[in-house]
């Protein structure tokens, strides 16, 4: 803990995901997460891949069941890891942070309220302090293990919000954590558009960029009213090889966003130096940004949880979020809401 990283913020422990137990059971699976552990005496289960974890809360009462009847499927709560989780919530408290009242939480973690009033428990025992899952949760007596499909880490989480609150959900995240501004961004479509500022750690492991819409037809609008107020649009998993992991999900029923027909007659006169198979990236639909440093390449799932959706990335020496991509993602998701009819 310092000035730079006032509770002394290591990264993302878990996710937790209430609602529509056998859905999500099943998503997790689809992307190739492993059924490990559950909770002794919690509807709870525990899935991993690499070093994502999510819990998946099945009980009727208590903080996720309440968090479901109010936003349906969604994300309830996440652990991120700290050196001192007591230290880390009184330093919270004292920045300004609403604490959570133990007996109201399902975990038995100190915790404040974050985004959508959802929960961020502090959560100390990882690395050579030991770990939560061997101490807090036991095996399941018929683990479902199967091999990974290359999802590493989440390597950010976008959340979406009312307009005019971005800029104090921004202040949220530095003024408490230590989070610093590393883009602003002015977006638009052929039909809507949004403002966003992206945010990192500050120990550089993971962003939150934060949408806020621009009309009521957006995407960040549609979100807000299916979700019934702010909260994680959407997780991106990081993958060392996008191509075979995109390989490794076909057959699955999850759908990715189309992109326009001419995508690609330009997009490597941008982004020359993309060393995957130019032939296979356009099979999957995968977008590419970069500059001089490097590059990535990118997917977009369509809704699979609620209005949440996933991002693919696979980052080649490029810290940047794909801005310019921007414009073919946001004809891509209104060419999904039109087919749903939202505009």
């Amino acid at each position: 803990m310092n000035d730079l990283n006032p509770i002394g913020l290591r990264g993302i422990e878990f996710t937790e995901f209430t609602g529509s137990t056998e859905q999500l059971d099943a998503l997790f699976w689809a992307f190739g997460f492993s059924k490990l552990r559950r909770h002794p005496t919690r509807d709870i289960t525990v899935y991993r891949q690499n070093d994502i974890a999510f819990l998946l809360n099945a009980e009727r009462q208590g903080f996720s069941a309440g968090f479901a009847k109010l936003h349906g499927p969604s994300i309830a709560s996440m652990g991120w890891r700290v050196e001192n989780a007591a230290a880390a919530l009184a330093e919270a408290v004292r920045r300004g942070a609403r604490a959570a009242d133990p007996a109201a939480c399902d975990l038995p973690y100190p915790a404040i309220y974050g985004i959508g009033d959802s929960l961020i428990y502090f959560i100390e025992r990882h690395g050579a302090k030991g770990s939560i899952w061997e101490t807090d949760f036991v095996p399941l007596d018929q683990p479902q293990v199967q091999a990974d499909k290359g999802f590493i880490a989440i390597d950010h989480l976008t959340n979406n919000v009312p307009a005019g609150q971005m800029a104090a959900w921004a202040a949220f995240y530095k003024d408490i954590f230590g989070f610093t501004e590393v883009r602003y961004f002015d977006i638009r479509g052929a039909k809507t558009g949004l403002t966003s500022y992206a945010l990192r750690s500050p120990d550089g492991s993971f962003c939150i960029p934060i949408n806020q819409p621009k009309d009521d037809r957006d995407q960040i609008a549609e979100y807000l009213r299916e979700y019934n107020g702010p909260g994680v649009q959407h997780l991106a998993f990081s993958t060392r090889d996008i191509l075979a992991s995109l390989d490794a999900l076909e057959g699955s029923p999850i759908e990715m966003l189309d992109i326009d027909d001419d995508y690609y007659d330009e997009v490597y006169k941008r982004v020359p130096q993309v060393r995957e198979d130019r032939e296979r990236i356009r099979a999957h639909s995968v977008l590419v940004d970069g500059d001089e440093e490097g590059y990535l390449l990118q997917i977009f799932t369509r809704n699979l949880i609620g209005p949440i959706f996933i991002e693919i990335i696979q980052r080649e020496n490029n810290l940047s979020f794909g801005e310019g991509n921007f414009g073919a993602l946001f004809r891509s998701i209104e060419k999904d809401q039109e087919r749903r009819g939202v505009i």
